[in-house]
């Protein structure tokens, strides 16, 4: 999977960056971590959305749904 990386905003920036990946210069962006945080924080986001939803009542639950539906149809433009 490709990996997607922050544009910067100076033009110079982005030809360094763009220079040094062409060349083969660019740094590896997994350098200086830690294998196994990086294992352990994946496990965590993995089961985050599953153990939050098992701990919400179905009040909260309905809450949620109403907001997000609410700036659902925000978005939409009104018909003329």
């Amino acid at each position: 999977m490709a990996e997607k990386r922050k544009k910067p905003r100076d033009v110079n920036q982005l030809a360094k960056r763009i220079t040094e990946e062409a060349t083969g210069e660019a740094p590896d962006p997994d350098e200086g971590k830690d294998p196994a945080a990086v294992a352990l924080g994946r496990k965590g986001g993995l089961k985050g959305g599953k153990a939050r939803a098992a701990k919400l009542t179905a009040e909260q639950r309905r809450e949620i749904a109403k907001k997000a539906a609410a700036a659902r149809w925000k978005a939409r433009p009104t018909p003329s």
